[in-house]
């Protein structure tokens, strides 16, 4: 089972910003996503979707570890 981290930029910003993102949705998303994406800086993208959150798309983007997360937000323009 992954332990999950968490970047200060994810504590300190996304969340206070973002304070309806549950940190479960972000574990979820990153274990059974609907794509997987390499970004450059040598992070990755995961989405996946919400039920508790209006079955809304969200991306969540992990540091090259697949295990610190970095960013969540609901991703309006997903397509697959």
């Amino acid at each position: 089972m992954k332990k999950f981290k968490y970047t200060k930029y994810f504590i300190k910003e996304v969340l206070r910003k973002r304070p309806y993102i549950k940190k479960e949705w972000c574990h979820k998303i990153i274990k059974n996503p609907i794509k997987v994406e390499k970004q450059e800086e040598n992070r990755y993208r995961f989405w996946g979707k919400v039920e508790e959150f209006d079955n809304k798309i969200f991306r969540v983007v992990t540091l090259e570890d697949k295990i610190t997360i970095h960013n969540a937000f609901p991703d309006r323009g997903f397509e697959k």
